[in-house]
């Protein structure tokens, strides 16, 4: 057994919220028995019949549909919190472990004229083996080598009309009601056990400062999202759970999926571990890995994005030093950064994004719509509707975009100085002379970009050998090159970064400058404020040591993070650089894994993250 199945084994065992369908089931791993926490009101109001919550998910829109407020996660599923709003219900969810067995306390805080009825409804997921029967108010699981009842305070309640297809209990809501396994606990019981486990978490955050709920909102929001994918017998971190639910059970993003083993490296390597590794066996027939992987082996086979895997699986190693993780993901790292060179070189020193055609295997509007074409190739940027992309004309025989694209240049830069040092600790030392001898060839190519009478490196049109004077944050992308000079770096930063006309104001970064016409739109990638573009500016300066304009844009991240946590509990996949909104916008997803790169920023910046710096 291999070190990574060793430790997945290790990893998948015990109580958590594993079940994508609900963040109000708690799995018990590895015999996946679940008992899920769902609601029936009563107030009929505008409606024929009781309605029941089956389904919990975080951020729903719709007016009629759940609001939950996450609070807290512990990764180990030791204390969790939130809270839900539904019709004129509010209450409070609180779990906990202890010694093995699960605790659950719920708490109305507003409640109908008829209390509402809880729900508790027992599974065996993914056809695993095993019976569930309900007698005498208690819920028995008979496992291989394993039972487990499932007990409940409050009155239990006779209704034969509720929409499970599996053993459950009806409880009425007319106080506080406690679930637990293993042993029937009163609920005083039960509420001492989660005081406890929730003292424990709190200490837990206390050694982050001042930065306390920084880290809570990073953790919760990661933890939250992370889910158990049955189909490969792994555990992952989506980008969200209604991400999931609109790809049929889950999808993973390329680069989306690195961060997210980023955010987890902090406090949970074999979760980062995990989360590397699967998005890079996700690597397609032609040696990339691709923009999105979904179940069925969906995959975009035409287009791959943003290179910061290598990156990523550097700064896990420098913090926990196993190099059997880098041997489990070199030779796919490596191949991937070989696919750049072969497929996206549209002249010598230069790549541009692109697209290439191949034959679908189910004909849907993800595997037609944009191949080999513009639309195509902005996908596999990570920005899909960037305004740097309009009119850009697209090379149908060498599939790609004519636009030399500096973002591209200096993430290939990083990928090809990250894997050169991954080369050296694993003895591969062609492969490292290769690398870097690759890393100097687009530095060299990179500085054919640079407008000096704009004091920036900017995109190129192939075509006609002009420069694009439409900037976002990937302009800034550069500074990942050490042969950036000095004096080109602090024009970047003082002539651009600190401008109010293009990237400084009081929500920073846009995603394309505030003096282009697009930028009002305040529409996905037409400027409005995206995590991963901070990180990556962040991480850039860092690498040039400029300390004043990291430390700016440390605190900016980490107020724009906050002010959602801390009234709703969102972590969105982007936000307005007018308002410093999430809400409002319909393509902002509420509880985004990648926005919680917002709080990684501040935490590095402040000492309590490993940092940018090559510590090898």
């Amino acid at each position: 057994m291999s070190s990574y199945e060793s430790m997945k084994k290790d990893m998948i065992k015990g109580w958590n919220t594993y079940n994508n369908w609900s963040v109000m089931s708690y799995v018990y791993m590895p015999h996946s028995f679940a008992v899920t926490i769902g609601l029936k009101e009563h107030e009929l109001g505008n409606t024929w019949s009781p309605k029941h919550l089956r389904s919990a998910l975080i951020g729903r829109s719709q007016d009629q549909e759940e609001k939950i407020h996450p609070k807290s996660h512990a990764y180990d599923g030791s204390y969790t919190e939130l809270k839900l709003s539904w019709r004129n219900i509010e209450i409070l969810v609180q779990s906990g472990i202890l010694d093995d067995e699960l605790v659950v306390l719920i708490t109305p805080l507003k409640n109908q004229k008829r209390p509402a009825t809880i729900i508790v409804e027992s599974g065996i997921l993914w056809n695993r083996i095993g019976t569930i029967c309900y007698k005498d108010g208690v819920i028995t699981g008979s496992l291989p080598n394993k039972t487990i009842n499932v007990y409940s305070t409050g009155k239990q309640i006779v209704d034969l009309n509720v929409e499970t297809v599996t053993p459950y209990m009806a409880i009425m809501m007319d106080g506080s009601v406690g679930i637990s396994t293993g042993k029937n606990r009163s609920l005083e019981e039960i509420q001492s056990i989660i005081e406890i486990k929730k003292l424990q978490h709190e200490k837990m955050k206390d050694k982050y400062g001042e930065l306390s709920e920084v880290h809570n909102a990073m953790q919760s929001c990661v933890a939250w999202d992370t889910i158990y994918e049955p189909s490969k017998d792994r555990v992952i971190t989506p980008v969200s759970r209604l991400w999931n639910r609109n790809w049929g059970g889950y999808v993973l993003f390329c680069w989306d999926t690195y961060f997210g083993a980023y955010l987890a490296s902090v406090d949970n390597k074999e979760l980062a571990y995990s989360n590397a590794i699967e998005i890079t066996r996700e690597k397609t027939e032609n040696g990339f890995i691709p923009n999105y992987a979904s179940d069925c082996d969906l995959k975009s086979r035409d287009r791959s994005q943003p290179p910061v895997g290598s990156m990523v699986v550097k700064e896990l190693y420098k913090k926990y030093r196993e190099k059997w993780f880098l041997e489990e993901v070199y030779d796919d790292l490596l191949e991937w950064n070989n696919w750049w060179i072969e497929n996206r070189k549209i002249e010598e020193g230069l790549l541009a994004w692109g697209s290439n055609p191949f034959d679908p295997l189910y004909g849907g509007r993800s595997e037609i719509d944009g191949v080999n074409d513009t639309l195509g190739g902005a996908l596999e940027s990570g920005l899909d509707n960037s305004p740097m992309y309009d009119d850009i004309p697209f090379d149908k025989d060498k599939h790609l975009m004519k636009l030399a694209d500096v973002g591209l240049i200096g993430l290939y830069i990083m990928d090809c100085n990250a894997l050169s040092d991954i080369a050296h600790i694993l003895g591969k030392f062609k492969d490292e002379e290769e690398l870097i001898r690759r890393s100097k060839e687009f530095s060299t190519g990179l500085q054919t970009l640079w407008d000096e009478k704009t004091g920036m490196f900017l995109n190129k049109r192939c075509d006609t050998g002009q420069f694009s004077y439409r900037m976002s944050p990937t302009n800034f992308y550069a500074l990942f090159c050490n042969d950036v000079t000095k004096e080109q770096a602090e024009r970047m930063i003082q002539e651009h970064f600190y401008n109010p006309k293009e990237f400084w104001g009081e929500w920073i970064m846009p995603s394309i400058s505030r003096n282009d016409a697009a930028y009002m739109d305040q529409d996905y990638w037409r400027g409005r404020i995206w995590a991963p573009m901070n990180f990556l500016v962040y991480l850039g300066m860092r690498n040039h040591k400029l300390i004043a304009p990291c430390k700016d844009l440390a605190k900016k991240s980490k107020d724009l993070l906050l002010k959602e946590w801390l009234e709703y509990g969102h972590i969105h996949e982007n936000y307005s650089a007018e308002t410093g909104m999430g809400c409002g916008n319909s393509s902002s997803d509420k509880f985004y894994h990648w926005g919680a790169l917002l709080a990684l920023i501040a935490l590095i910046e402040d000492g309590y993250v490993q940092g940018f710096e090559d510590m090898l």
